[in-house]
């Protein structure tokens, strides 16, 4: 990033900090341990120098806030990453319009979300999908349906632009019954593969899934929402990125899997549609 495009944005984030505390600039500059002449340069339009790195460090302590996010380096206010529980995240109260996950995909509303699964896309999954995967994984079938509605209907939504990767390869596993697929049912599997053709095909070109050749290219499962966050699936955690320089990184590598598709979003809907054909 460039020195003076680095501190204009430390300026926008002073001034808000200085308006969020409601003091004159006396008051302010004080209460991190500078006069105000000193305060008033680090306004300044004119300046490109950042303050030296115990100033940067008091206005973060005092006002609360990560030294990235003061600099611009990142979106959130609070720590540049955290670990949280998923049975936190999805079994808070109210449902899953409640959790953090919901909140993530509100916020990059109007943005581009990718998302990488860990096996078949939640918002495409039938209930009698849902209800497998909850008694063999011990999560709650309420919330893993309350999940997936909640994405279908964000799918809906005109501003909704959201990128799916994933092996092609699962969807084969699963067409074939493997696995963790190996006890569900040849009629659900060809039923599952209906539905998940039918939406991908209505919900053209918001929602878009690419698959590419897991021999090729790997991946973790991830969601990258907008500018803002990225989650990283770990089991039955979730790490929270909010460095600007990590979405990015992630971001080049989900546009990799993109590069690396053997079936594209026009053809997806037939590829699941050609799978459970071959099941009946």
């Amino acid at each position: 990033m460039d020195k003076r495009d680095l501190s204009g944005l430390f300026r926008e984030r002073l001034r808000l900090l200085l308006q969020r505390a409601e003091a004159n600039r006396s008051a302010f500059a004080a209460s991190i341990g500078i006069d105000r002449s000193a305060l008033s340069q680090m306004l300044s339009e004119t300046s490109t120098r950042l303050p030296r790195a115990e100033t940067l460090l008091a206005i973060a302590a005092e006002h609360k806030v990560s030294l990235d996010w003061l600099l611009g380096l990142s979106q959130d206010e609070g720590l540049t990453g955290e670990i949280r529980e998923s049975l936190e995240i999805e079994e808070a109260p109210g449902g899953f319009d409640q959790t953090l996950l919901a909140k993530w995909h509100a916020e990059a509303a109007g943005t581009k979300v990718r998302y990488v699964p860990a096996g078949i896309p939640d918002l495409l999954r039938t209930e009698a999908l849902i209800s497998y995967e909850a008694s063999i994984g011990g999560r709650s079938r309420e919330t893993q349906a309350g999940e997936t509605q909640y994405r279908i209907e964000y799918n809906r939504r005109p501003e909704t632009d959201m990128e799916v990767c994933m092996p092609r390869h699962t969807l084969e596993v699963f067409a074939k019954g493997l696995g963790i697929w190996s006890d569900f049912p040849k009629k659900a599997r060809r039923e599952q593969l209906d539905h998940m053709a039918a939406l991908l095909d209505e919900l053209y070109p918001a929602l878009r899934l690419f698959l590419y050749d897991g021999r090729q290219r790997y991946s973790i499962p991830y969601t990258i929402f907008g500018p803002y966050r990225a989650a990283i699936y770990v089991g039955d955690m979730y790490l929270v990125l909010n460095a600007t320089a990590t979405i990015q990184a992630l971001t080049r590598h989900f546009d990799s899997l993109i590069r690396a598709a053997v079936v594209n979003p026009h053809e997806s809907a037939a590829f699941a549609a050609s799978l459970g054909k071959e099941l009946k």
